[in-house]
């Protein structure tokens, strides 16, 4: 008669990942299936290196790399330098799933070069939306150690297995389409807080500030940027010209905004003009390298990243 192993899940001793007693002395398995595991090991950390899934399925290093291949073109991860990064839809809140797939190339850029800004050692605070839930997982894929405050649940869900981050996650009414808390609870919880980068999103960006869709959302985020040393705005080319509901801050109350290389170069005149050091993903050079204007000693503040946000 078979006995099963009772056992809780074992941790290997030189591995941060929760390797089930079910996925050893096991027979070799089929693609597919292995597959779907070391997905589910992603995803259950957020982040994986190639050595950890290496020791965790028990399968040689070209194995693991087909195979994260594989899951990189199906959507399900993201491949970074030495490991792999989840990638899959946050699901049961109607507004991500309706935006998830909205400039999702651009957002994925704006979140790498979002992520390139910090530092080892920084204070973070993320606000909620689709393109800082990229910032997360860009910023699960650098060998930096980091703390995020945020309020949002997606967010806090993705960094919180992470040993590399230190999770602060921020209380108060949780707004049901996005997992995001707001209101005065909120407020009150962060008047306590300064961070190094406020990194928030926007609904819409007009030649007198930014704006944002939900009153009670623009209140918490203005408290957001009394928190930070820098105010970072991440958005797509989508929110330029864009009104939305109510205004949230003007321009040149921004430190930096990261675009993507579809916004238009009048609008990122617009911000120059206002003091806003811009970086544009995917043109010429990594978030805050310089481009070819900077490096000829142009004047201007225009910084060139690589590889986003939108309203929560």
């Amino acid at each position: 008669m078979k006995v099963l192993d009772s056992r809780p899940a074992a941790m290997d001793t030189e591995s941060r990942l929760v390797v089930p007693n079910t996925y050893q002395n096991e027979p070799p398995m089929l693609p597919e299936t292995r597959r779907r595991r070391l997905r589910d090991l992603i995803a259950g950390q957020g982040y994986a290196t190639l050595e950890e899934l290496v020791k965790a399925l028990h399968v040689s290093e070209s194995t693991v790399r087909r195979d994260l291949e594989a899951l990189d073109l199906s959507g399900a991860v993201k491949r970074t330098h030495g490991g792999a990064v989840y990638s899959g839809e946050v699901r049961g809140m109607p507004a991500f799933d309706e935006r998830t797939h909205t400039a999702i190339a651009e957002k994925r850029a704006i979140g790498e070069a979002t992520a390139g800004l910090i530092e080892d050692g920084d204070t973070v605070l993320l606000d909620g939306g689709t393109t800082t839930l990229e910032v997360a997982r860009a910023l699960l894929g650098r060998e930096i150690h980091v703390q995020v405050v945020t309020n949002s649940l997606p967010i806090a869900q993705l960094v919180a297995a992470s040993p590399r981050v230190d999770l602060i996650l921020i209380g108060g009414y949780v707004y049901p389409r996005t997992g995001v808390a707001l209101g005065p609870l909120a407020i009150a919880m962060m008047q306590g807080i300064r961070v190094r980068k406020a990194i928030l999103g926007a609904g819409g960006i007009m030649a007198d500030g930014v704006y944002n869709s939900n009153l009670l959302l623009v209140e918490t985020e203005r408290q957001m940027m009394a928190c930070g040393q820098e105010v970072v705005i991440a958005a797509d080319w989508t929110k330029f010209g864009r009104l939305a509901l109510a205004r949230l801050c003007g321009l040149g109350e921004i430190t930096r905004l990261v675009c993507d290389a579809r916004t238009p170069a009048s609008q990122r005149a617009m911000l120059e003009a206002a003091g806003v050091v811009v970086h544009a993903a995917g043109l010429d050079g990594p978030a805050g390298g310089g481009g070819e204007a900077e490096a000829a000693g142009s004047a201007g503040p225009t910084r060139n990243a690589t590889d986003e946000r939108t309203e929560a």
